[in-house]
């Protein structure tokens, strides 16, 4: 396949050790993007059994997922909001959890994405778009029923029965609606960024 002037891309040919480099330094740069996200443009919802939030952080895990890969991208969204968590005192208990499930979240998208429906390398638009669509779903839709039923036993075990049942259906519904807009966000932002990077020659081609 003959490649575009617009394809200057952060290439795998490159030796493994300026790779690996170069996506831990995008992998950081997303995890503070997702703790600012978090942090400073949530909406806390109070509840009688803690604190949830609406916010558009998961889009920034589904993001770095698709751009840098499933470890990597995943590993950048999940210790962003766990930063967050742990810096927060209503939600440090729970920063066990957001590790793994944001995590697990990346690993779905990213795998999804770039071993199913190769997307770095992927030139039809239409079939580019469709593959971007079901990777984020597939991780915001982990996320979805994962996130609130993970915390659910956790705060079974630590809080208490009640406290975990009065927070199980609002958190459901808040992560629900979190993963509508999310998807819309990393979607959008994936297809806008992607011709920007590859000129500036920041494109990860993954395999």
């Amino acid at each position: 396949m003959k490649t575009t002037s617009l394809e200057h891309t952060v290439s795998t040919s490159l030796p493994d050790s300026s790779l690996r480099l170069k996506k831990l330094a995008f992998a950081a740069i997303f995890a503070a993007l997702t703790y600012v996200v978090f942090t400073y443009l949530s909406i806390p919802i109070p509840t009688p059994g803690g604190k949830v939030s609406v916010h558009l952080g998961n889009a920034f895990v589904v993001l770095g997922a698709l751009l840098l890969g499933p470890l990597y991208g995943g590993l950048g969204g999940a210790i962003g909001l766990t930063i967050g968590d742990l810096i927060d005192p209503v939600y440090i208990v729970e920063a066990p959890v957001t590790f793994v499930v944001k995590l697990l979240v990346g690993v779905i998208a990213g795998l999804i994405a770039h071993r199913l429906g190769h997307i770095s390398t992927q030139q039809n638009q239409r079939k580019l778009t469709q593959w971007v669509v079901i990777a984020s779903a597939a991780g915001l839709l982990f996320n979805t029923f994962a996130d609130p039923g993970l915390r659910y036993l956790y705060k079974l075990f630590i809080l208490g029965r009640p406290a975990a049942e009065v927070t199980f259906a609002i958190n459901f519904t808040v992560t629900a609606i979190n993963a509508a807009v999310s998807l819309v966000i990393a979607v959008l932002l994936y297809l806008a960024l992607r011709v920007p990077l590859k000129k500036a020659g920041l494109f990860f081609r993954l395999r």
